[in-house]
């Protein structure tokens, strides 16, 4: 496997409007500690992209991370708003992707008033116009559905021409269901008839809260409701290297029961915080999302460690308890407030912790049964960082998040306890 040198400076850099430490890593900064990919960049690889509306900034996130490290795509399946960006990953068209994403607005998808969104959202109920609003409601109501004229432009702005996506050596295929035919479609959309490429992408996205048109003379309806994650796509057209990235959105996780045979790989990209709602077309969340993203495909990528935070952590489970055991003067300062004095008194030795402190911790921090020292190090570590507010979007060694930890508490007289109440 490769190893690259990474190095990060102090200053901020601003990334989608979000502060990060820095913007990931660089061939560039070929110094600081080592870091291990793994994953075989000889190989190609299927990117399986599902459904769930707003939340797909985190994919274009993530592919921006596969991207910058060099992963081959040979094609992706997508089904909603992942055959949308599907597109873009096919077209190789980051800037367009990142370009839209940023700066999304409701107003990008339906024809809704962005200001009266923002109003409903906020709950701030006096700056409505209320006659107008339940006047639009009752039109939704009449044409069953949003009017997404929005989108469809949208989509007329990710494709452009057609030859772009059609001369991509890359493979893209399109989940949706066919209501006319009563059957799922996967479309191989690039090898489709000419002229018929747009139609597809708006076929798969068609969500029931949309107007619903009909498209070459049949309706169709967004293809989550019956295969949200399309592994099988991939499947059956031969990858044998897959990597699904989840947002987790509404609709049918075919994944869950589609038996992957010997000899395939499927790697995940996968969330740890909510993304948000499917209809939340706000530049704020889809921004952080694509952060979000990103920072969660360099964890895949490098192997990182971390729930929270993204830690470089490669070391095994001794070296973590003899750096926790030579910081238990700082543990103690940290501890000082959750414990009664009689706790504190018992902080004499080792035994103390592994006996009673570490396996409390354990608990509150929701480690898995099985956790071990290098788990309970880590544990305290993002703990100890979260409730300092450490910036969270760098990637870090041991050592330079202990080093964030220290120049926090020089600052500050108090941290906030762990819980209400004591421990003991």
């Amino acid at each position: 496997m490769l190893r690259f040198w990474h190095n990060f400076s102090d200053s901020a850099q601003v990334f989608w409007g979000i502060e990060v430490y820095p913007q990931g890593i660089s061939l560039d900064s070929l110094k600081g500690g080592l870091m291990e990919l793994k994953l075989d960049l000889s190989r190609e690889y299927g990117l399986v992209l599902e459904g769930g509306g707003a939340k797909g900034a985190y994919q274009i996130g993530a592919w921006k991370a596969l991207r910058e490290e060099g992963v081959k795509i040979k094609g992706v399946a997508g089904v909603s708003v992942g055959s949308l960006n599907g597109a873009l990953i096919c077209m190789d068209d980051l800037e367009r992707a990142e370009e839209i994403w940023k700066n999304i607005e409701y107003s990008h998808v339906m024809s809704v008033n962005d200001e009266t969104i923002k109003a409903l959202k906020e709950k701030d109920f006096r700056s409505l116009n209320l006659q107008e609003l339940i006047s639009s409601g009752l039109q939704i109501v009449k044409d069953g559905g949003f009017d997404i004229t929005p989108l469809k432009n949208l989509i007329e702005e990710v494709v452009g021409d057609e030859e772009k996506l059609r001369n991509s050596d890359r493979e893209l295929y399109t989940v949706t269901y066919s209501v006319s035919d009563r059957k799922e479609v996967a479309e191989d959309i690039i090898k489709s008839n000419a002229g018929s490429i747009k139609d597809m992408l708006l076929a798969s996205a068609y969500f029931l809260a949309f107007k619903n048109e009909k498209l070459g003379g049949k309706r169709y309806m967004d293809g989550g409701g019956v295969n949200n994650v399309p592994i099988n796509v991939l499947l059956d057209h031969g990858y044998e290297d897959i990597i699904v990235i989840r947002i987790y959105g509404l609709g049918f996780d075919k994944e869950r029961v589609t038996e992957i045979p010997e000899g395939i790989h499927v790697y995940h990209i996968a969330p740890r915080q909510d993304l948000g709602g499917i209809l939340e077309f706000d530049k704020k969340q889809t921004r952080k999302n694509m952060t979000l993203g990103y920072f969660d495909a360099k964890r895949f990528l490098y192997g990182l460690c971390g729930r929270i935070y993204y830690i470089d952590a490669p070391n095994t489970e001794p070296y973590y308890f003899d750096k926790m055991m030579s910081e238990l003067e700082l543990f103690k300062i940290y501890m000082k407030d959750t414990l009664n004095e009689e706790g504190m008194a018992a902080l004499t030795g080792y035994r103390a912790f592994t006996e009673e402190i570490f396996p409390r911790l354990a608990e509150e921090f929701k480690l898995k049964e099985d956790w071990d020292y290098k788990d309970m190090y880590l544990g305290l570590l993002e703990d100890l960082a979260k409730r300092l507010k450490v910036k969270r979007f760098r990637i870090y060694t041991v050592d330079q998040l202990m080093e964030e930890i220290r120049k926090k508490l020089r600052t500050l007289d108090k941290v906030k306890p762990l819980r209400q109440g004591n421990i003991f």
